[in-house]
């Protein structure tokens, strides 16, 4: 399958070389393709370049949003929350029309400082936002309650027996990141509902960020024993 990653930082590249692994054809999207060839320092994590990181991985291509997207049969939503609704409207409504699009993102407001808030919450969400403004796309909210590399290789805790969750408005939509999220070793998939429930995933985050701050690690997910 052909797939457009959408954001260049550490979520997105997780997921474009997971997929990769997996036998995807994947394209990351950036807003400009020599400004983030370009990066030849560490981020503020303290990760290696994106310039080095892309040289480790020659079999994925770098293009702009619409570029990516455009020849894309899934697209991924990686970028910043924040940043979100204008990286999916630089990226070309007629580029995600028709299309399935996963939205992994957060609405995270960090203006007053760490930890950060939300955005939008109770009333709303940022996957419904995405979903009011590109009607024709359809919107799958998942994996946004956990770290990147739990998101990718959930095996590495608990043997992958922890959940994950989908909303959205499409059956089809939600069946096919259901099975893409099998592929990558998710064993509980929890599909919430329609788009709406992505409040709840996005709700989440807030206690997310309190819980890694207790027990020192990201890696830790949660599991709903039924």
């Amino acid at each position: 399958m052909k797939i457009a990653v959408l954001g260049t930082g550490t979520v997105g590249q997780a997921i474009a070389a997971r997929l990769v692994e997996l036998g995807h054809t994947v394209t990351l999207g950036t807003r400009q393709v020599e400004a983030t060839l370009a990066r030849t320092g560490p981020d503020g994590m303290g990760n290696q370049s994106f310039a080095e990181w892309s040289a480790a991985h020659a079999d994925l291509g770098v293009e702009t949003y619409a570029v990516a997207s455009a020849g894309a049969a899934v697209v991924v939503n990686a970028t910043s929350g924040a940043g979100s609704l204008e990286a999916l409207s630089t990226a070309g409504a007629e580029n995600l029309a028709g299309k399935v699009v996963i939205d992994i993102s957060n609405p995270l407001d960090f203006s007053q400082g760490f930890p950060p808030s939300l955005s939008v919450k109770d009333t709303d969400s940022l996957g419904e936002q995405i979903q009011r403004a590109f009607p024709d796309a359809k919107v799958v909210k998942t994996l946004n309650t956990m770290t990147a590399a739990l998101m990718v290789h959930p095996a590495q805790l608990a043997d992958g027996d922890h959940s994950v969750f989908v909303s959205g408005d499409d059956d089809d939509a939600k069946a096919i990141v259901t099975d893409l999220l099998h592929s990558m070793g998710h064993r509980d998939v929890i599909d919430l509902g329609d788009i709406t429930t992505a409040r709840g995933a996005e709700m989440w985050l807030p206690l997310w960020l309190r819980v890694m701050g207790a027990l020192g690690t990201p890696i830790f997910n949660v599991k709903i024993v039924r």
